[in-house]
This record gives structure tokens, C-alpha cells and sequence, in this order.
């Protein structure tokens, strides 16, 4: 079955862009054309391309596509009732011109979800992870090749334009690595948080793409 490659959360907005730049067109004439831009933008902005995930134990990708912000140790969202103890944090910010849909980093099980309100600074600033509005997802590594389970947490952060933060999952269910799990609408961040002695391979600064660049590694 042929699959467009267009998030259903955004046919919609691609709707309303394309009927007003016709109407534009019907009204201004060839003026009207100048709208055009801003509605390939749209169907940019909620595409969803196939994506092959990378086989391995232990082996954490990437959740969003963007670039890797500096890698700090943090202690996880409070509401996650995952402790107060520092994990190794590894943010991934997302303008406006990247794919918007988050990938499942590893094979687990969903065993907390939690929404908290909060503000919108701009994504890339650090006080993003603490004080903006944010979906947390703890998440039950399974165990595999050596690799015992662990819990890791995965938080999808509103930005400065970004308003509205979508689950795909709920608690409960298991997700394979690479499995579609939520979008953010308009520039966001998306944080990982690790435990244990986890080998991050991805450098700050670097480039990445959701369900393809490996971020860390856990021996097994």
C-alpha cells in the first residue's frame, strides 16, 4: 500500500496553507504565487520519510532529527519518579526546517508517561530541559545481547514556536527501535537520558537524524 510520506498531524495545516494561496491566486493574480513558498514549507515541515533503523545490543539512536547540543550530566524529569541522581543527558534540537517526528531511541516498554506544563524559551537554551512545557516518557529498555534492562527517559520539549507536542504511544505498550512514537509542531527539543556506564558516540554539534544515527552504546 503506497504510504505519503506526510504526518497525518499536518494535513490540516497543509490544507489551509494550500486553499489560502489559492484564493491568493484568485484574488492578486500572479501575486498570489508568492504565497507558494510558504506552503511547500508546510508540506516540508510534516514530512515523515521511511527510515532503517541500525541493529545492534545496546545501541541508543537518535530520537529527532537536528543537532546534538553539548552532553551534560542531569538528573531526569522529576515526574518521571526516576530518582534524583545525574544521567548522562543528550539533547537534540530541531529547527524549523527539520523532520519533526520522534523516534523510539531503543526496544522497550512505556512505563510512565507525564505532561507538565511550563514555559517556551528557545529550544536551545539549556533552561529549556528544566523550565519549559515538556511530554516525558520513561521507558523500560528490554534486555538483549548482554545488555541488562534499564530505564531511560525520553522528553519531548516545546520551544520558542513550538506549542504543541503530540504522543503517539501510551504506557503500557512496547515500541521497537525506530518506531514512530510523536511529533512537536514548529522547532523543539527532544532529551535523552541514559544511566550507567554508557558510551555516548555522537559528538555536540553534530548533525543527526531520528531512527539512524547512533547516539551511545551500552556494552554487552
Amino acid at each position: 500500500m503506497l504510504r505519503l510520506p506526510i504526518h497525518r498531524e499536518g494535513w490540516p495545516f497543509i490544507a489551509f496553507a494550500a486553499v489560502l494561496n489559492l484564493l491568493l491566486i484568485l484574488l492578486v493574480g500572479n501575486w498570489g504565487w508568492l504565497m507558494a513558498p510558504v506552503t511547500l514549507w508546510v508540506v516540508a515541515f510534516f514530512r515523515d520519510p521511511e527510515r532503517r533503523a541500525p541493529t545492534g545490543a545496546g545501541l541508543i539512536i537518535c530520537p529527532a532529527d537536528g543537532k546534538l547540543l553539548p552532553v551534560v550530566q542531569a538528573a531526569p524529569p522529576a515526574e518521571l519518579d526516576m530518582g534524583a541522581a545525574p544521567m548522562t543527558r543528550l539533547s537534540i534540537f530541531m529547527n524549523v526546517f527539520n523532520v519533526h517526528v520522534n523516534r523510539t531511541p531503543c526496544d522497550g516498554t512505556v512505563t510512565k508517561l507525564a505532561y507538565r506544563p511550563g514555559k517556551f524559551f528557545n529550544a536551545s537554551f539549556d533552561k529549556a530541559s528544566t523550565d519549559n512545557e515538556r511530554l516525558s516518557m520513561r521507558l523500560r529498555m528490554t534486555a538483549e545481547g548482554g545488555v541488562a534492562e534499564k530505564d531511560i527517559a525520553v522528553v519531548q520539549i516545546a520551544g520558542l514556536v513550538a506549542r504543541r507536542i503530540v504522543s503517539e504511544t501510551g504506557e503500557g505498550q512496547h515500541l521497537c527501535r525506530g518506531d514512530r512514537f510523536g511529533i512537536i509542531r514548529f522547532g523543539s527539543r527532544v532529551d535523552v537520558y541514559l544511566p550507567g556506564d554508557v558510551s555516548v558516540t555522537a559528538k555536540a554539534g553534530q548533525t543527526v537524524r531520528a531512527g539512524q544515527t547512533i547516539l551511545a552504546s551500552y556494552p554487552s
